[in-house]
């Protein structure tokens, strides 16, 4: 896939799926499990319905997908879904549907259980279990285990953090398959919340979403309102920003500066804590976005034609030798000039693109 592909892909992948607090719509479950499975790329082998707990609830399952072709192992990214802790479905994937299958990538889409289902910590829980079943059948699924990245949107964004800041909170792994780990060695996290404690008080003066109700989602899942003392280490343990140190992995962060279903000043605090742990990190800004990648007050999304004026490209971080998945995902998220890129370019160089240089952000340590 090149850089001109990459960009029209995500462009359509960015404005799809399901949103933290029902900004978006969310299709009703179909009630035959085949309707819900995505159109899989020729040359691709499909494995629905894995279930990585035995005798495990029926959100704990995964589908993946592998490049039916000699390639030796493979890199694998694992698309967690957003919804609000609340809904989503593993079905919904974009990596599958933006190619990387193509590119010599393994695909991984996991269900977890819902708020409805079970309380935190059960979605980091389910989470880590899949990445554990998922590296040890790495053999048998032509994997590398050294070579997973991860990558969600909304609460899936959180979720991602949450995984990439966690790899030595020994709490949140149980189950199956303890003698292998749950770490991931490359994190994307678009628009999610980093610090639950604090997020009430991020909101805009006129939000319309509160946390505290129990019609929230954060009611369901923590059990309980956000700022009572008696959930408060549970809503600490929750935030993906209590748990950075330096070893976690590289982290790219995407978020719109008008989003007002997760405050962007959650992505600020979470880079913030990353640089001062030394971990690499990039923050890509998206200027006048709302939650769900949507312009706001325009009813504009990724695939609109007036995308250039809304978002800065970031080409340095595309030049830093960061994992090839970030670089990818990277590039697909941040292009935005299509009449000046040429196929024939190295992948994550654009001759014209200023560089994203937003107060002090800077592109990753190398």
């Amino acid at each position: 896939m090149n850089i001109l592909q990459l960009v029209v892909a995500c462009d359509l992948a960015l404005a799809a799926g399901s949103g933290l607090h029902g900004q978006t719509a969310v299709p009703a479950p179909a009630t035959n499990p085949a309707e819900q499975r995505p159109t899989v790329p020729r040359g691709t082998k499909a494995s629905y319905d894995l279930a990585y707990v035995d005798r495990g609830h029926e959100r704990q399952k995964l589908d993946l997908f592998v490049p039916d072709q000699p390639g030796g192992s493979r890199p694998l990214l694992i698309w967690i879904h957003g919804g609000g802790w609340r809904q989503g479905d593993k079905a919904n994937c974009p990596p599958l549907r933006l190619g990387y299958t193509k590119e010599g990538y393994a695909v991984a889409s996991v269900n977890y259980r819902l708020g409805g289902d079970a309380i935190f910590p059960a979605q980091i829980a389910d989470c880590k279990a899949a990445i554990r079943w998922l590296r040890a059948h790495a053999h048998h699924y032509d994997l590398d285990p050294n070579r997973f990245g991860i990558w969600g949107r909304s609460a899936g964004g959180h979720l991602v953090a949450l995984l990439g800041t966690s790899g030595g909170v020994q709490e949140f792994d149980t189950g199956g398959h303890l003698d292998v780990s749950s770490r991931v060695q490359a994190v994307c996290d678009f628009c999610g919340p980093t610090d639950l404690l604090q997020i009430e008080a991020h909101a805009a003066p006129d939000a319309l979403i509160r946390r505290d109700p129990p019609s929230s989602n954060e009611w369901r899942f923590i059990g309980g309102p956000l700022q009572d003392p008696k959930n408060r280490a549970r809503v600490i343990q929750a935030s993906p920003v209590t748990h950075v140190t330096p070893d976690d992995p590289p982290f790219l962060i995407v978020h719109g500066d008008q989003d007002a279903a997760v405050p962007y000043r959650q992505s600020e605090l979470l880079y913030s804590a990353l640089e001062r742990a030394g971990v690499r990190v990039h923050f890509h800004t998206i200027k006048g976005m709302v939650h769900g990648f949507v312009a706001a007050g325009q009813g504009l999304n990724f695939s609109g034609p007036e995308i250039p004026a809304l978002a800065r490209t970031a080409c340095s971080a595309a030049r830093a030798r960061v994992p090839s998945i970030i670089r990818s995902i990277h590039m697909a998220s941040t292009h935005r000039c299509l009449p000046t890129i040429s196929a024939r370019m190295p992948t994550g160089w654009c001759r014209t693109c200023p560089a994203n240089r937003r107060r002090s952000l800077s592109a990753p340590k190398v």
